[in-house]
């Protein structure tokens, strides 16, 4: 055995060891560390004891708390470029939407692959190794937003869920949308199902899945809701929309549909495991029970809820009725951020002011970030420390000054407001190192970024 900062080779064994604190998110021991080989964690090492398993290299993580990497399961990657936009700023979402539609049209696919890039570099840099991306504007010039978000993934290391989003249901017809974004039902479904054959991977193992995401009840018209639930059974792929998000989606739905969301998701069959939703707040609770009972999943985005003054989704009720929670950041236009290990810490003081200081804790916030995410996009192989998992990790220093005098290690770096992580390992390789990107310049990545962003800018 050697000792050495980081294995060099993929198949090497490695011994994450003696870290600050190590939280599996499960009722297992860890406090010694952690051995990886490959992609998968082969052993958890208890306090006081050392690894049963031969291992190639160590990595001293005493100044580090050691997580499961943070899942993100709603985001629209492509907002980055239109962060504190002037004419979207204090609106709440229809106005903002109706602000934004117009800036959003004259996307391309290389304002596509930057934003993707971008996206997912500050998520991995919070410590967020999987990510699903919900991307729905699609026209004339930008016919293959997934495919450059595929290729644009790739050069990162995150894992990702690529969503095929739509909106068929236009202003002319009664929608919010204008109608240069919209689509027809017949192309939405053989683009969705291209997607589907080019790239989902099914395997445990995979870096990229595609799901099936129409919009919202206001986007989109029911006859494509209902053909993308018999598209998704038939591929045995996963369903995403926004739900509940706002009263004003409720009003609009019983003035469109006569019927409540959660009416709307049944009737067009969408109630059911396959499905989780983005923000989930608007519900009664007969219908919170309804989701529990259907197993839907909801994505709790407290951050954007807070700038749009939406409301806070009822996580606890959710939870108890039996339907899974997790967290996502929400678009870069709705938050101005993409930082998962900062979106813990924002669901953990608003789901205190719901549910009260003493009902709702850091360790509640960490499980929607990463158990709960994972059930929400169904990787089991993810979300938490044990034996068989992934090996996606995420290591805090605590070495700042916002930390200096804290008690809890684990406690204070959700408390005291961590927003960079220090190492971030996706399937066994390390991703970043030193809180900067391994394979990546960022540099580069922010030029081109900017580029894109200032080129829609200046055509509003």
């Amino acid at each position: 055995m050697t000792s050495s900062a980081y294995g060099s080779t993929h198949s090497a064994a490695i011994w994450i060891k003696h870290p600050r604190a190590c939280w599996t998110g499960n009722s297992q021991d860890a406090s010694n560390g952690l051995v990886i080989q490959g992609n998968n964690i082969i052993e958890l090492v208890a306090a006081g004891k050392s690894p049963d398993s031969v291992y190639d290299y160590s990595f001293d993580a005493s100044d580090h708390v050691v997580l499961p990497g943070l899942i993100n399961c709603h985001h629209h990657f492509y907002q980055t470029l239109t962060r504190a936009l002037p004419g979207a700023l204090n609106k709440e979402l229809f106005p903002w939407l109706q602000a934004l539609y117009p800036v959003w049209s004259n996307l391309n696919d290389e304002a596509i692959f930057a934003s993707t890039q971008l996206a997912l570099s500050e998520l991995l840099l919070s410590g967020c190794t999987t990510a699903a991306d919900h991307h729905y504007v699609f026209s004339s010039i930008m016919p293959h937003a997934i495919d450059a978000q595929v290729a644009a993934a790739k050069t990162i290391g995150n894992r990702v869920t690529l969503t095929r989003g739509s909106m068929s249901l236009g202003q002319s017809k009664g929608g919010l949308p204008p109608d240069s974004v919209v689509e027809s039902d017949e192309k939405i479904l053989s683009e969705s199902e291209r997607l589907i054959n080019s790239y989902h991977d099914t395997s445990e193992d995979s870096f990229c899945k595609i799901a099936l995401a129409p919009c919202s009840p206001f986007s989109v018209t029911p006859d494509l809701m209902r053909a993308t639930a018999v598209l998704a059974q038939q591929k045995d792929v996963l369903l995403h929309t926004h739900l509940g998000e706002t009263e004003d989606e409720n009003n609009f739905c019983l003035k469109q549909f006569g019927m409540r969301p959660v009416d709307y998701l049944d009737d067009v069959g969408w109630l059911n495991n396959r499905v989780w939703l983005a923000h989930g707040i608007h519900f009664n609770e007969e219908e919170i029970a309804r989701l529990g009972h259907a197993y839907v999943g909801v994505c709790h985005c407290p951050t954007s809820n807070m700038l749009l003054a939406s409301g806070m989704c009822h996580t606890r009720d959710l939870q108890r009725a039996g339907a899974p929670v997790g967290l996502g950041v929400d678009g870069s236009a709705s938050n101005d951020g993409s930082n998962m290990i900062q979106e813990v810490r924002q669901a953990m003081l608003l789901q205190k002011l719901r549910y009260g200081s003493a009902n709702f804790t850091h360790i509640d916030a960490l499980k929607l970030a990463t158990s709960g995410s994972a059930k929400l996009l169904h990787r089991p192989e993810l979300g938490e420390l044990a034996v068989g998992k992934k090996a996606d990790l995420a290591l805090f220093s605590l070495n700042q000054p916002r930390f200096s005098g804290h008690g809890d290690p684990l406690a204070a770096l959700i408390l005291c407001g961590a927003h960079k992580a220090d190492y971030v390992m996706v399937a066994g390789e390390w991703k970043v190192k030193n809180g900067e990107m391994v394979d990546v310049d960022i540099n580069d990545v922010m030029a081109r970024h900017g580029v894109a962003a200032k080129r829609l800018q200046t055509m509003i």
